[in-house]
């Protein structure tokens, strides 16, 4: 298998990406090593690009190229909300669906003891500062509703009552379009308790 050694590497690394298993990485190596090496190059100039020049905005620890990114730049953001989420990810989430127009702070994970990931370790001190800096009026949580998702929206909404901020926590409902009977009997009841 000393011949295949960086076909070997390059599946590994492949099989490192969340929901790549060993095929999946294999067919993906095989398909640009065989039928699209252009694409290949692209990709690997675009990562080693990416890798280099971005990283956390000072203010609201997303991914950016400056120092501080466009959104906690943009003058027209309202500055008296900010909406804590969990990943970059989750950011975009929230800005495609155009109805939040406050500011960010992403954590870049969530509290979880038993992989040794504290309080320290997702930024929860420069969350704090940044809640109580005078302009903030209200802290929105939107980190996932796992339960890990739901311990870290626990603790820092403890934490920021201590403090005297203002904390909402995004609302659980039954999906728009969806029909009851085929709703999960969590959803349902959490839908039931915050109704409006």
């Amino acid at each position: 298998m000393s011949d295949a050694h960086s076909l070997e590497t390059l599946i590994q690394a492949l099989k490192r990406l969340p929901g790549v298993g060993v095929k999946s990485a294999q067919r993906m190596a095989f398909h640009l090593l065989q039928h699209d090496r252009a694409t290949a190059q692209v990709l690997s100039r675009a990562l080693a690009d990416a890798v280099e020049r971005t990283q956390h905005c000072e203010r609201c620890h997303t991914f950016t190229e400056g120092t501080v990114c466009a959104t906690c730049l943009d003058p027209e953001r309202d500055a008296s909300k900010l909406c804590v989420v969990e990943t970059p990810a989750d950011q975009l989430a929230m800005e495609r669906t155009k109805a939040y127009k406050g500011l960010y702070f992403v954590l870049m994970g969530h509290l979880s003891p038993l992989d040794g990931i504290g309080p320290k370790d997702i930024g929860m001190a420069k969350l704090f500062e940044r809640a109580c800096d005078g302009s903030v009026q209200e802290v929105i949580l939107a980190t996932n509703f796992t339960a890990e998702g739901e311990a870290t929206a626990h603790v820092i909404a403890q934490g920021l009552q201590a403090r005297g901020v203002r904390c909402t926590r995004l609302a659980r409902g039954v999906p728009v379009g969806s029909e009851l009977e085929y709703v999960d009997l969590g959803t349902i009841a959490h839908a039931l308790v915050d109704r409006r």
